[in-house]
């Protein structure tokens, strides 16, 4: 998943606004084709023979010229400097290529040898596809790609709505003291889906570049309330010996469809058995989601109330004196923090009424 995510990353360098993109397009427009390695590393260095050496800043135009001759071109990994040109590229033929075209098995088996990015431009279909290690992508049109980030955004907004509201009612159940594992399943269900379909949208705004601005403010406005909300509440009932929650967290974020929506699976995730019967179990929270909702109140300090107290619960029963003795909370403070768990208990009981 890392790996996969990083590959978007790289897209970066071809996004609009760049000049190696500017460039592309005007190869794209002329229709000449291209074979363009964005790496220096020996290994590129390594299958490279003849051509003619350049090493000036990247410029569209001159990327634009170059790609009128038959050979291949190779630039820097940053991709600001041209290195070389007309070059001639000898990947180990028996790596393996689905390719057809010449020019697009080159691309590949360069990319699969070398880890580096490889583009290749068709002349004939007027494509440009990009490929690094074992990935491969096609590079689509501006329009296409904020088409279907719009789309994906108003997917995220009813997704969104639908996990606030299950948070609303997790948060009245811990109130009243009354939640199952079966609340718990759900809500992490929920957040993984909205986090899947942020995480989607970050992808179109590095391929829009220069263009996903406004994409991008819309996604953080989105997500500015909800962003650590799936984290906070694994870490309030996690029961789990040798594993750090966060990293159990982050495995999760690597599951498929299938196994997300199962809740025996997610019930196992949490430290929990996986049978169906336990999902009806009666689970306590730590405390860690509906603390931090408390205006000025620090991580560390919330950190200190779960350790001393141990459940949301007995943080809420603990008197002013008793919160006053925690390391990092004062008397004003405890008399914040009580005023503050009274607060949020009334807006979350009238929010469910709604």
């Amino acid at each position: 998943m890392r790996d996969f995510e990083q590959h978007y990353k790289d897209l970066s360098l071809v996004a609009p606004g760049t000049l190696l993109y500017e460039g592309l397009e005007n190869i794209l427009r002329a229709r000449t084709g291209a074979l363009i390695v964005v790496g220096d590393s020996p290994e590129v260095w390594a299958i490279v023979n003849g051509g003619f050496k350049i090493d000036a800043e990247l410029h569209p135009a001159a990327l634009y010229e170059l790609a009128k001759m038959d050979g291949a071109i190779v630039i820097s990994s940053d991709a600001k400097r041209i290195l070389l040109a007309n070059t001639h590229l000898t990947p180990d033929p028996m790596i393996p290529s689905h390719e057809t075209g010449t020019r697009h098995r080159t691309a590949e088996r360069v990319a699969r040898q070398t880890g580096s990015m490889v583009i290749s431009i068709s002349q004939r279909r007027n494509v440009i596809t990009v490929y690094k290690s074992n990935w491969k992508y096609v590079l689509r049109e501006v329009s296409v790609i904020l088409a279907k980030a719009n789309q994906a955004l108003a997917t995220l907004e009813k997704y969104k709505s639908v996990f606030q509201q299950s948070l609303t009612n997790l948060s009245a159940l811990e109130f009243e003291d009354l939640v199952t594992l079966a609340d718990v399943a759900t809500v992490l269900q929920r957040s993984q889906m909205v986090s899947r379909i942020a995480n989607e949208i970050s992808r179109y705004v590095l391929q829009l570049g220069s263009e996903g601005r406004l994409v991008h403010m819309q996604l953080e406005e989105l997500m500015v309330d909800i962003k650590d909300e799936g984290r906070l509440v694994f870490q309030d009932y996690a029961q789990l010996d040798d594993t750090d929650p966060l990293e159990a967290w982050e495995e999760i974020e690597g599951w498929d469809s299938e196994d997300l929506l199962n809740p025996a699976l997610m019930s196992k995730a949490l430290g929990y058995s996986s049978g169906i019967s336990s999902l009806e179990q009666a689970v306590v929270p730590r405390g860690y989601r509906v603390l931090a909702k408390i205006p000025r109140l620090p991580m560390p300090v919330i950190e200190n109330l779960v350790r001393e107290f141990g459940s949301l619960p007995a943080v809420m029963e603990a008197s002013i004196e008793e919160l006053d003795d925690v390391e990092g909370i004062g008397e004003v403070r405890a008399k914040a923090i009580k005023e503050g768990l009274r607060r949020l208990r009334e807006q979350v009981l009238v929010d469910r009424q709604l």
